[in-house]
């Protein structure tokens, strides 16, 4: 549907799978969407999933014209459907995290004389030095990883300066295997973006600096100083500081949008650009997450979002800075055991049943009289383990439990891992908590019982559909405002609030205190003990 008279504000999000776009009124009300999926609508690309998974299994890439043709094409929808581009006061964006774009030598010149009459994929061809960009699913690049790591004093220290050890999808490391490997195509680079700041570059026709936010998940920035780490540059490549530009705020208002979209689509000269940032990030400003807060998506993998004050960088999990006060950090834990073995247990202790699966948890006691259990089908990265674990009350290593007594294992170990290792990177609950959970096992009231009352704190639910989109319409209005002190949560008074679905049990987090402790006593028995046989077969 075509957008109203009224002053609106855009979304973007480049992700891995699909260019989508959001706008929003006044009264943060969407009034228009829509996307372009790249393997449907570009199939010229090849792609699977928007992606290349290279031979070696471990090489993942996506083209990056692909990128700028989906940029044409939606925008093309857009004026068909008859959407007025003159009445967008600002847009911000999101990228896919830690995915590179190398900008060769003279694409800057092309950028500031785009024509208005040839489509951007065209314009923009001979652009790029590295055609086919590196991804967040590429893990090709352990060699750099522990180069990396042995440079600046080993992997806790280099959590330290950039809120993450050495991972393999992190720019930094991708950057130093392209000047490992093909030295002339770095040689040709003169700008390296982030796929965020890329983004924002296209619709500037001018290189756009990195956030603080995405550029905290490269392994380069300092995030406390948030400028380039000398030692972790020069580790990763020569020349590199030159190569990436500045850093900016994540709020920062970088320019209006350049002629050849007031030209070509209409834009008012007076549009704004606010900072691209990642999708993560961009996802917790669409949650509308506050200081001490909690967003869980319960999926495939178990992801937590959390706000934090005072980080304290680990050797699991990541700590960015935060993309809607710059004063904070957001830390993100990723739990690779999440709805598949949820499910699992399900089909052996319940019949394949959920409603059996919530009478479970339902009929045993909160605490599982000091059952605990550990559950990694597959080997977990938070915390490194493999295999299925049972103690019961007295510590002793038990072979199974009843059924019963499994599901509620399963679940409050779940819950309680996540509170231990959110706590280890200075996550504080506060009396204001708020649980913001999405996801599948998100509609199930029992199991969010379970982390109501392990966390001890109210849990909402929340429509994340679109959540990084919408977070860049909101980021958007704020960046308008940022500069006068307002917060993002005073500019989106507005929009939906989540849904309170449980609160917790009296008395749970007596019983819950030393079952933390416990299981965290526990769980490093279970890094160092042999892999269990109680794994699926």
């Amino acid at each position: 549907m075509a957008a109203s008279e009224a002053p609106c504000y855009l979304g973007w999000d480049f992700s891995t799978q699909q260019l989508k776009v959001i706008a929003i009124d006044e009264q943060l009300t969407v009034i228009y969407e829509d996307n372009i999926h790249f393997d449907k609508d570009l199939p010229e690309f090849g792609t699977h999933c928007g992606v290349h998974v290279h031979s070696d299994k471990l090489t993942v890439t996506s083209p990056v014209l692909m990128w700028v043709k989906a940029l044409d094409m939606i925008l093309e929808k857009m004026k068909s459907s008859g959407f007025n581009f003159s009445h967008v006061r600002a847009f911000s964006g999101a990228g896919q995290q830690h995915g590179s774009v190398y900008w060769k030598e003279g694409a800057s010149q092309i950028l500031k004389n785009l024509s208005p009459d040839l489509p951007l994929h065209q314009l923009l061809k001979a652009c790029f030095s590295v055609r086919d960009s590196p991804v967040w699913m590429d893990s090709s690049t352990t060699t750099q990883c522990l180069s990396l790591e042995k440079a600046v004093g080993g992997a806790q220290h280099l959590a330290n300066i950039t809120g993450s050890r050495a991972c393999e999808r992190f720019t930094g490391n991708q950057i130093a295997k392209i000047y490992s490997q093909n030295p002339e195509f770095y040689m040709q680079t003169e700008r390296i973006s982030v796929v965020s700041s890329f983004a924002a570059s296209l619709f500037l026709s001018a290189y756009a600096p990195i956030d603080y936010c995405d550029g905290s998940g490269m392994n380069l920035l300092q995030i406390r100083d948030k400028i380039w780490s000398t030692a972790c540059l020069n580790a990763c490549a020569p020349g590199l500081e030159e190569k990436l530009g500045p850093v900016v705020p994540s709020s920062s208002v970088l320019s209006s949008v350049s002629p050849y979209y007031i030209q070509r689509y209409g834009f008012s000269p007076d549009c704004k650009v606010v900072a691209f940032t990642g999708d993560n990030p961009a996802s917790l400003a669409g949650m509308k997450l506050e200081e001490g807060d909690i967003a869980i998506s319960l999926g495939t993998s178990d992801t937590l979002f959390l706000w934090i004050k005072e980080p304290v960088p680990a050797l699991e999990g990541h700590i960015f800075c935060n993309p809607v006060d710059s004063r904070a950090y957001m830390a993100l834990l990723c739990f690779k055991n999440g709805s598949l073995i949820r499910e699992r247990i399900r089909d052996d202790c319940a019949s394949g049943s959920w409603d059996e699966f919530s009478k479970a948890l339902k009929c045993t006691v909160v605490g599982n009289n000091g059952n605990l259990g550990f559950y990694f089908d597959v080997i977990e990265i938070t915390p490194e383990a493999v295999g299925i674990h049972r103690f019961n009350s007295d510590n002793n290593k038990v072979p199974d439990f009843p059924k019963e007594v499994e599901i509620r294992a399963l679940v409050e170990g779940q819950f309680l891992a996540k509170r231990i290792h959110a706590e280890k990177l200075g996550y504080k609950i506060l009396p204001r908590t708020r649980i913001l959970a999405t996801g599948g096992a998100s509609y199930n009231k029992e199991i969010l019982q379970v982390l109501s009352d392990v966390f001890s704190a109210p849990v909402y639910t929340i429509d994340t559909a679109n959540s990084a989109c919408l977070g860049c319409a909101y980021r958007a209005i704020h960046g308008l405002v940022a500069e006068t002190s307002v917060s993002l949560g005073d500019v989106v008074k507005l929009a939906p609030e989540p849904r309170l679905v449980v609160t917790p049990t009296a008395g749970a987090d007596q019983l819950y205190q030393p079952l933390l402790k416990r299981y965290a006593e526990l769980e490093q028995k279970v890094l160092y003990s042999p892999i269990s046989s109680h794994l699926v077969k």
